[in-house]
């Protein structure tokens, strides 16, 4: 059988205590699930990043991710324009340096 190719969102959210941090995570995921029809979200990954001060920083990271319908090159304005709008929001969300979006082809077995 063919594999089709789909896009991915992945949106790496720090791990923090505040409720507004929480919130976003709950937010994120309702939205994949109700759009896309679900998401994963993986909580507990331990990260790195150079601040914007030069300091390598440790991170704890949630990540949540979903598989759409979409074929990425025919629908590639419309994938980043949604990846945009993830970003914007979760900035919006959180008092945060970097919020990383990312937006890749996955192969799914027909």
């Amino acid at each position: 059988m063919p594999l089709s190719v789909r896009a991915r969102f992945e949106v790496y959210i720090p791990d923090q205590p505040s409720q507004a941090y929480q919130d976003l995570v709950t937010t994120l995921a309702e939205e994949f699930t109700l759009v896309f029809g679900g998401c994963t979200v993986v909580s507990g990954l331990n990260g790195k990043y150079l601040s914007n001060f030069g300091q390598i920083i440790n991170d704890r990271i949630t990540l949540i991710y979903t598989d759409t319908p979409f074929d990425l090159p025919e629908n590639f304005d419309a994938v980043s324009n949604y990846s945009d709008k993830l970003r914007e929001s979760s900035f919006q969300s959180l008092d945060e340096e970097a919020i990383l979006v990312t937006v890749w082809p996955v192969y799914h077995s027909s």
